[in-house]
């Protein structure tokens, strides 16, 4: 017999349909079917989790691969993720996981937070990282193995687009010890076009999580022709300076072809070239990857 999760964050609806309030997609799902993500379906009028205790990839990874630069350096953390995302990016670097959907077969496996924890400790890693797909959407898993992490002394990394609500992020930030945040674009014109999304939730977490204190590093996957503007770096780094400081950790990373997108790849001097930028205006912790 399939076990499934109840999803938490959602409201009924004067139908049989309900309103996920996960993220600011608030979407309304009929009975039978899923929402944006894929990986939350109302069964009769509830909302239940797919994606909670079936986690489809899992490594040890390199911390600084999440990327952090700054937090437990030289470390391995215990990395996975689902099926499912909020976001519909059409440059999607991870595609298989973010736009994969649970087959029936898959709903089979359950493997539930205790296992995840336990895995962790017998690889000797020192923290968990959510990761891969966009951990938001199976945020009520997240937040039962965060518990247990901390209980048993490790350290929980959100790998995330920030994309968010507000209740779902009070529940689920107070648990983080580090994330590292995608910052797609500094524009809604590029949230538009090639996430279909909105930028201001993420400026939002942003805010929400340096008020929190968590360790904050940030992500921008640089694509030419569509977010490498240095005017628009610029501008970036004008937020970032007076929302979160300076000395915030920042990694531009190179774009490849990939999904729905075959732009050519990031010229490693375009990434230079930010760099300079970024370290010309007094930011001290500039970092680049996939060149």
């Amino acid at each position: 017999m399939t076990r499934l999760a109840t999803a938490k964050w959602w409201t009924s609806t004067e139908s049989t349909a309900v309103r996920c309030e996960l993220c600011p997609r608030h979407c309304i799902i009929p009975d039978g079917h899923c929402g944006y993500c894929a990986v939350r379906q109302n069964r009769g009028g509830e909302l239940f989790s797919l994606a909670y205790g079936r986690p489809v990839s899992l490594a040890i990874d390199p911390i600084e691969k999440k990327p952090l630069a700054q937090f437990l350096p030289g470390s391995k953390t215990f990395s996975f993720g689902t099926f499912g995302c909020n976001l519909g990016c059409v440059f999607c670097q991870n595609d298989s996981l973010s736009r994969g959907a649970y087959a029936d077969d898959e709903l089979e496996t359950w493997i539930p937070p205790e296992q995840i924890v336990e895995l962790a400790l017998q690889h000797h890693c020192p923290s968990i990282s959510y990761t891969y797909n966009e951990p938001t959407v199976f945020a009520e898993y997240l937040c039962d193995i965060a518990r247990l992490a901390h209980s048993a002394g490790m350290k929980n990394i959100l790998v995330s687009n920030g994309y968010i609500a507000d209740d779902a992020a009070d529940d689920l930030y107070p648990l983080i010890d580090a994330t590292n945040i995608d910052m797609k674009g500094f524009s809604q014109s590029f949230y538009d076009k090639m996430c279909q999304a909105s930028l201001d939730p993420v400026l939002h977490s942003l805010e929400k999580l340096r008020l929190l204190g968590v360790h904050l590093e940030v992500t921008t996957l640089v694509i030419p022709g569509k977010n490498d503007d240095l005017e628009e770096i610029s501008t970036w780094l004008d937020w970032v300076d007076a929302l979160l400081g300076r000395e915030t950790p920042l990694h531009f990373s190179a774009y490849h072809p990939a999904y729905h997108c075959r732009i050519p790849r990031t010229p490693a001097t375009t990434l230079y070239a930010i760099r300079d930028l970024a370290i010309s205006r007094g930011f001290p912790n500039v970092f680049l990857g996939n060149i």
